[in-house]
């Protein structure tokens, strides 16, 4: 079994993306060198973390997703070197939770925990929420702090200071590594501290495969939280993921461009108590620190952007109408691509024309 176990539990919207994707697409060559990634596939650490935060909707998911935590865990125990669990949904978990999950894990267990400054993570999370179907209003966003660990677009996964002292709880401070991420450093810079961190060679990685998540302009966010009010039957998982998120979001909504924006000037200043309020904890807390304590400080002056209220109801109107006709472009390319499919089956592929049809059916309705 591995001697160590690394459990990096987010923050949600600090580069967790990022790092997950390098991680498994070199899981083999990571391998070699003594890092064990377990699992048979990145999903399996997400819906580990709704097993160990007791997801009352993980019970009633397929045998598959409910093997996760066991997967995660045998393959832990099966090979030696250095464990390494990752997911920002981990950084939900009560302080009950996290020291039953510790209590689990194989070796000298310790916490990784990535975070930035709160306003622009305040403002990354609120856009995240609507990628997964949200359609809270930025003015409402983040005015309570839930008590329940499956709520994780809230202050509860996004306040580093209330994260740490829940997991605190369970992993003493000096085995809890907080990497500030730093605004002014190369993108591949939060990867070599982390890999650092855990003190794995990771020489010759290639980090071509990852990207960071990108943002939505103020238009087209407000666009995406109305379209969202009308998913109502876009619940699962997988839609949300492939259709909301993926389709809409990343694909179509994000290349627009548009302005940025802040939220309002009362959430910017609970953003601000917050940031002072997890330095006076990383201070004096115990915790190891790795980057620039000030980081995790709202500027005391911010450049201009617009406020989400500002947005008419004409650049809602024009983001969907492009929106639009962009999708009825995939669509005939689809159906084309759907059409020379069945013609280069030719007189044998009877059974792929019918499916080809079927699906040019789907698509009309």
């Amino acid at each position: 079994m591995v001697e160590r176990t690394f459990v990096h539990i987010g923050l949600p919207k600090t580069a967790t993306t990022y790092l997950q994707t390098i991680f498994w697409a070199n899981r083999e060559l990571l391998g070699e060198r003594g890092l064990v990634i377990p699992g048979v596939e990145r999903r399996d650490h997400l819906w580990a973390s709704r097993e160990v935060r007791e997801d009352r909707h993980h019970a009633q998911a397929p045998a598959h997703q409910r093997g996760a935590w066991q997967r995660v865990l045998d393959g832990l125990h099966a090979s030696p070197g250095t464990g390494l669990v990752s997911h920002e949904f981990f950084a939900a978990a009560s302080a009950e939770q996290a020291r039953a999950m510790v209590a689990q894990l194989p070796g000298e267990v310790e916490v990784v925990v990535t975070a930035r400054e709160p306003l622009g993570l305040f403002t990354a999370s609120w856009q995240e929420s609507l990628k997964n179907g949200a359609t809270a209003p930025m003015t409402e966003y983040g005015r309570t702090e839930s008590d329940s660990s499956l709520a994780i677009w809230n202050w509860r996964t996004l306040d580093l200071r209330l994260v740490l002292e829940r997991w605190s709880q369970a992993v003493d401070p000096s085995r809890i590594h907080v990497l500030v991420l730093d605004p002014s450093a190369p993108k591949d810079d939060i990867w070599h501290r982390f890999v650092d961190t855990l003190g794995v060679d990771a020489s010759g990685v290639d980090l071509s495969t990852s990207f960071a998540n990108s943002s939505m302009g103020v238009a087209e966010a407000e666009a995406l939280r109305r379209i969202n009010t009308h998913l109502t039957d876009f619940t699962k998982a997988f839609d949300k993921g492939v259709y909301i998120r993926t389709y809409l979001a990343d694909e179509r909504l994000v290349p627009r461009k548009g302005d940025r924006f802040w939220p309002e000037p009362d959430q910017v200043e609970d953003c601000r108590r917050r940031g002072e309020a997890a330095v006076a904890l990383l201070r004096d807390g115990g915790f190891h620190v790795d980057g620039r304590l000030e980081d995790l400080l709202v500027p005391a002056e911010l450049p201009d952007r617009r406020s989400t209220l500002s947005v008419t109801d004409e650049e809602v109107a024009d983001v969907l109408a492009a929106l639009t006709a962009t999708m009825l472009g995939d669509v005939r390319r689809q159906r084309r691509q759907l059409a020379r499919a069945g013609q280069a089956a030719g007189p044998r592929g009877s059974g792929l024309r019918r499916v080809a049809g079927a699906l040019r059916r789907r698509l009309r309705r």
